[in-house]
């Protein structure tokens, strides 16, 4: 599959994600919906308005949203609890490790708002730590779509599976980049551009600027593999070794730190293999700063111009 960078349909993974629980709600009597009253910013809103007997808003209080949360979903019923990242795991970890992953609840956290493209409201609610504090909890599963279209068929997913996941969405409009009857499979990663010289494996907004990426390199010559990895964990450990074997240059992009993201994931499922180059790109340990995204993605090396410089540089084109 490979898709044309041009004129595509644009969609915030939020917006979509409030689109879908409404969907839910009407084919599954027991999903209830909680909120740490940011409501109309993650879109639950919409679940709200629909059904506002299994609506829920916690108040500014994380910790206890999930506390509730995990209790609910012992009582036979699938919750879905949202708020910004930057609280869903920062401000909740304890209750999230020990209460709801350590007991297997049936909780979907679903935190919008992730990442440097949350632009102007700064460093403090810019959430590059949540896949690593999410990722190292024994149990639980992390899914980053990259568009509005794997948003839904993520969400139709995980209410079919039983137990935790956290699912990391973003705020601004990003481009469609995958087919409307794509199944997603947990564990599975996609191979939306196929090449020989070169891999690049990325989550979440990054997608996109990988495929544009890709169009520049292909002007000078270089084929380059295209992965959407939304699953992050599990991982797709078969398709990583196969297409970093096949190409023995390997680029893994995402808008969260290099450190214990998708990044450190597929360092480790390379662990020990030799004659391969692997570079992560992200943010390099420092928090982000107030600005609009496509600024800050420039400053901080995530565009798809800075991926090329970074890759030319790396492999001395």
């Amino acid at each position: 599959m490979e898709t044309n960078t041009k004129q595509l349909e644009m969609k915030s993974t939020r917006e979509a994600y409030g689109e879908v629980l409404v969907e839910l709600g009407k084919k599954y009597e027991n999903i209830m919906v909680m909120d740490a009253d940011l409501s109309k910013s993650t879109m639950t809103c919409h679940f709200a308005n629909a059904f506002p007997e299994r609506f829920f808003n916690a108040g500014v209080a994380e910790q206890n949203m999930i506390g509730v949360a995990s209790g609910l979903s012992k009582t036979g019923k699938i919750v879905v609890v949202s708020t910004l990242s930057v609280f869903a795991l920062g401000r909740a970890f304890d209750q999230v490790r020990n209460t709801l992953v350590h007991s297997d609840c049936n909780v979907k956290i679903v935190a919008t708002h992730s990442g440097i493209s949350v632009g102007k409201d700064g460093s403090s609610h810019q959430s590059i730590e949540d896949i690593a504090l999410a990722r190292v909890i024994p149990g639980m599963r992390v899914i980053v779509p990259c568009d509005a279209l794997e948003t839904k068929r993520v969400l139709e997913k995980i209410i079919e599976l039983n137990g935790p996941f956290y699912v990391r969405l973003g705020r601004v409009e990003v481009p469609i980049v995958t087919s409307k009857n794509k199944e997603f499979i947990l564990g599975r990663g996609e191979i939306l551009r196929s090449g020989n010289d070169l891999t690049l494996i990325g989550c979440g907004m990054m997608v996109f600027e990988m495929l544009k990426a890709a169009e520049i390199l292909k002007g000078i010559g270089l084929g380059v593999e295209i992965i959407n990895m939304s699953s992050i964990k599990p991982i797709d450990t078969k398709l990583i070794l196969e297409s970093c074997f096949k190409t023995k240059n390997v680029f893994t992009c995402e808008e969260h730190s290099i450190i214990g993201g998708l990044g450190s994931a597929v360092l480790e499922v390379l662990e020990g293999t030799k004659n391969l180059f692997l570079k992560r790109i992200g943010i390099k340990d420092c928090f982000g700063e107030s600005g609009l995204p496509e600024e800050l993605f420039e400053k901080y090396g995530l565009s798809s111009n800075k991926i090329v410089e970074t890759i030319k540089n790396c492999l001395k084109f």
